[in-house]
């Protein structure tokens, strides 16, 4: 494993043992909940959204490490974003996670949440990463409930 594989595995291990905002944001006028029938991984996220800004993002919820690693890194990165960001950096993950962007090469904003493009290689477990985001989605268009089936 190359010293850079074992960074990104231990910051995923940190936030996953860790997770930065993993709390019930009793503030938020947005939230949805999220279900990944093939791990088992629930969350539900929460946004505080005014003036089409993302003041604050939780969530709580239970899953594997990549799930809440991935929501945890996700809720640092949107905290003061605008709406239209949060939705490019849903895309710009999404498409990453699936091969479908070269994080190295194409222009993006995806900054630190580049340590899960490895996620691509096990695509079983791409569900797992994109679980929060695609939650996050739905909370911002104000939608539910989302499942990964």
């Amino acid at each position: 494993m190359s010293e850079l594989s074992e960074l990104y595995q231990q910051v995923i291990l940190d936030h996953n043992k860790k997770p930065r905002n993993f709390r019930k944001l009793e503030t938020a006028n947005h939230s949805a909940e999220g279900y990944n029938p093939l791990c088992g991984d629930q969350l539900t996220v929460y946004l505080k959204l005014e003036d089409q800004a993302v003041k604050d993002v939780t969530f709580e919820g239970s899953g594997c490490a990549i799930s809440k690693a991935a929501a945890s890194m996700m809720t640092q990165a949107l905290k003061g974003k605008n709406k239209q960001e949060a939705e490019k950096l849903f895309t710009e993950f999404h498409r990453m996670v699936t091969g479908e962007l070269d994080e190295e090469k194409t222009p993006n904003d995806l900054g630190n949440l580049k340590i899960f493009a490895g996620v691509r290689e096990f695509p079983v477990r791409v569900k797992c990463a994109t679980l929060a985001w695609h939650t996050m989605h739905a909370a911002l268009n104000n939608q539910e409930l989302v499942s990964t089936e």
